[in-house]
């Protein structure tokens, strides 16, 4: 395979990562890691480091579309995001001194959980009673609906804050988004409305990752060759996918990209049990 068809794969492999990561909240790296290390048979830690600079793009292209419309609670997310980065830094570093085999088989449960957590979240009401430690922290908030303002309460805020360290460690030590476990924080215990739990994910993904990043940078995991075109790629996707966010049924996206990262995730634990990395 040339350089240029390698290249061009790429491209548009991080297109539809960037495109899938901005309209799940999932980041992109649920897309770029399989593609690299099962299509091009790249070592799984130099596509971790290049999807975590992916995320970064991603949550940048789209995060800065969704705070422009007033859809992502920035107060919530700068809170959940001193939990996020510490678990980073610290998955980042056992990354470094964890077999890849083992990686891969975590990356494979991870994406297995990630699709039955999408396909379990329903539409919640919004709560109109929340924690005294919302309202303390002022973490409550609205989104534009479309009848106009929509005001929400949180629940549960030190719950969902331990459960954003578990999520940091795993965006450390594989180089996702660990959207999944942002959901389950954010919708299923703090109780925050889909829209907003989405658009505050990506808007953290960016720093949960940045962390990571400057670990897998040290230890000599960023290749520029396999980077460059992903961070591109990306950052193109997240741009299209946060303007197709307000127009596309999200219960249509939501089984395709179940289905899609299901047989991904099997094949990612099958060959991490017959070390094929």
């Amino acid at each position: 395979m040339t350089i240029l068809t390698f290249t061009l794969i790429l491209l548009a492999g991080a297109y539809l990562a960037g495109l899938v990561g901005s309209l799940t909240g999932l980041g992109g790296g649920v897309v770029i890691i399989p593609l690299l290390t099962l299509v091009f048979h790249v070592d799984i830690r130099y596509a971790i480091g290049a999807a975590l600079l992916a995320s970064i793009a991603n949550s940048s292209g789209a995060a800065s579309a969704y705070v422009k419309e007033g859809i992502t609670n920035i107060r919530l997310g700068m809170f959940l995001e001193i939990a996020t980065t510490i678990g980073a830094v610290g998955g980042a570093v056992i990354a470094v001194y964890t077999a890849t085999n083992t990686i891969a088989i975590l990356f494979g449960a991870i994406l297995l959980f990630s699709a039955y957590m999408t396909i379990r979240k329903k539409n919640q009401e919004v709560l109109t009673t929340g924690s005294n430690m919302a309202l303390k922290m002022k973490l409550n908030s609205t989104y534009p609906g479309k009848d106009g303002e929509v005001a929400y309460q949180l629940k549960n805020v030190g719950a969902g804050f331990s459960i954003m360290t578990l999520a940091g460690v795993l965006s450390g030590l594989l180089g996702i988004g660990s959207g999944a476990l942002k959901v389950l924080a954010m919708d299923s215990t703090m109780h925050i409305p889909f829209k907003v739990s989405t658009t505050t994910s990506n808007f953290m993904i960016g720093v949960t990752a940045a962390a990571s990043a400057v670990i897998y940078l040290q230890r000599g995991y960023m290749d520029a060759g396999i980077a460059f075109p992903v961070v591109l790629g990306v950052l193109a996707g997240a741009f299209t996918g946060s303007k197709l966010l307000t127009r596309l049924d999200p219960k249509v996206l939501k089984y395709i990209f179940c289905v899609a990262i299901s047989f991904v995730a099997l094949e990612m634990i099958y060959n991490g049990y017959h070390h094929q990395f």
